[in-house]
């Protein structure tokens, strides 16, 4: 009489889906709570008035949008983000992609020089504005070395022209190492194969560059570019402590804007509504941005 082979039990727990739900779930938990949960509470704070003359906050709708869409201030602080941000993240980008490549080679010192670099972003924000308010001062470093080369002292935060483009520089300094690591680790991920093969075919190192590098460095650059954009429209320290959003609102950026209407002037819903069209615009810049790239690597 034959017997039959115990049949194997398939052992009872959790499937792959619920498991995986469960690993995920501390962070799906912190995500609804400190991002959505907070941006679900600015619109419907966004969306009522509190008057100082009764101590009542009532629904208004619309209204502090259309107040936002009427007042000049505002438009002033969106046109200076927008400036700001077109100027510093291409050259944020440029500068990462052209270091990276640069200490991605093997040369005497090229891990020194990379910390180097990398070392301001371990620097808190407001501990490097105070650093370059001391190098814009008038009587500071860097007018010190453009006297000894014969140039005027400049006035760098005090005018309205050069105010910006300050803060430029120092947001540069503090960005432009971490985003360098970031692209280092994309061209590591570079087959040396791929570029000894264009080599024995004859490419010069510009066509190596063009036709190979930057086709393969399109994920982390695209990563780069959306992360350095987000990171620039909420720059707020450097220009609370260094200039208060002037001299006359040339460095009025959006996010301290909205600090300065909750907080100096009092009207939190009012700010709360800009912070609903700050992250709008931040959106619809990072959408048309991951589009090209997108367009890009399709061609």
């Amino acid at each position: 009489m034959k017997t039959e082979p115990p049949t194997r039990r398939r052992p009872v727990g959790p499937s792959q889906g619920r498991l995986a739900l469960y690993f995920l779930a501390p962070a799906l938990l912190a995500l609804v709570l400190l991002r959505l949960l907070p941006a679900l509470m600015a619109l419907i704070s966004s969306l009522r008035h509190h008057s100082l003359t009764d101590g009542v906050t009532r629904f208004v709708g619309l209204a502090n949008y259309a107040d936002l869409w009427a007042d000049p201030q505002f438009w002033q602080s969106t046109r200076v983000t927008l400036l700001f941000s077109l100027v510093i993240n291409p050259l944020q980008v440029l500068l990462a992609l052209g270091l990276a490549v640069l200490f991605n080679r093997r040369f005497a010192g090229a891990r020194f020089w990379r910390s180097l670099v990398f070392a301001p972003i371990a620097v808190p924000p407001a501990v490097s504005a105070v650093i370059w308010g001391i190098l814009y001062r008038p009587e500071g470093p860097l007018n010190a070395f453009l006297g000894a080369l014969g140039i005027p002292a400049q006035p760098f935060l005090t005018s309205p022209e050069q105010a910006l483009y300050a803060l430029i520089v120092l947001m540069s300094w503090v960005g432009v190492g971490y985003w360098m690591t970031f692209l280092i680790a994309g061209l590591q991920d570079i087959p040396q194969e791929v570029y000894d093969a264009a080599g024995m075919d004859g490419a010069n190192a510009w066509q190596r560059f063009v036709h190979i590098t930057l086709p393969l460095l399109r994920r982390p650059l695209s990563f780069v570019l959306v992360a350095a954009t987000v990171s620039n429209f909420l720059v707020f320290a450097p220009v609370q402590l260094l200039t208060g959003g002037g001299p006359d609102g040339s460095t009025n950026l959006m996010m301290h804007d909205v600090f300065r209407r909750a907080y100096s002037v009092g009207d939190i819903h009012y700010a709360q509504a800009e912070v609903v069209v700050l992250v709008a615009v931040t959106l619809a810049v990072v959408a048309v941005q991951y589009r090209l790239m997108q367009g890009k690597g399709e061609e």
